[in-house]
């Protein structure tokens, strides 16, 4: 979705400045968001690609007033009111006031090493050829879905060249709507700076883009 999370290549929001000696968490609340996440993934309800989408379906107001873990934070208390498993009330007071529901499994705390220690591949076994092939010109669609996609704005529409295939991948953008894996081929693309921005981007400068075959055409081929 064209939403404020989107904001790659946009002007105005200055230079990303690395935090020399960063921590993990700046503070014990962010490391509790994000082991209520990894603790609730277990339970079955929802995918990765439906907890981005709930992270970034939210008004450009809202998005950019809240911190990384604010985020997760909100969009994991929206999955969980969405699918019932808490209240309102039970939000707002931080603690459980009804017996809970069931669910597919829980995460104990003996398993979790195993659990997280075996990951969560998005690759899947193909027999489908790759449409592109390394070297292939290549243009990305100029798409504008209102449910979640991997497919940044400031590339849309515009040419690169494939320099990788990255395999056959689970589609992010069916998988955030509940409509099932539909693997896909996933390639990367790299764009010269021109291209992207036009002439007064230093020509020296190459972005590369990981995009799903569905997101891309042959550059020769009329749009």
């Amino acid at each position: 979705m064209n939403g404020a999370h989107d904001m790659g290549g946009v002007h105005g929001f200055g230079p990303v400045v690395p935090e020399a000696n960063e921590p993990v968490f700046h503070a014990e609340w962010e490391g509790r968001v994000f082991a209520l996440n990894l603790a609730s993934g277990p339970a079955g309800q929802w995918n990765i690609d439906m907890g981005r989408f709930a992270r970034e379906n939210r008004s450009p107001a809202d998005y950019l007033s809240k911190s990384y873990y604010e985020l997760w934070l909100a969009g994991l208390e929206k999955m969980l009111a969405e699918r019932g498993l808490v209240s309102a009330d039970e939000i707002e007071s931080a603690r459980s006031l009804r017996e809970p529901k069931k669910v597919g499994n829980i995460l104990k705390h003996g398993s979790v090493d195993a659990v997280f220690s075996q990951g969560r591949p998005s690759e899947r076994p193909t027999h489908v050829p790759a449409r592109f092939r390394i070297g292939d010109s290549v243009r990305a669609k100029n798409i504008n879905p209102t449910t979640h996609t991997r497919l940044p704005r400031y590339v849309r529409g515009r040419t690169g060249i494939v320099e990788q295939l990255r395999g056959y991948h689970v589609f992010p953008d069916s998988n955030a709507l509940g409509q099932g894996e539909n693997p896909q081929w996933l390639y990367t693309v790299r764009f010269d700076a021109s291209e992207l921005w036009g002439s007064e981007a230093d020509r020296r400068f190459k972005v590369s883009v990981d995009a799903w075959e569905p997101y891309l055409e042959p550059a020769d081929q009329a749009t």
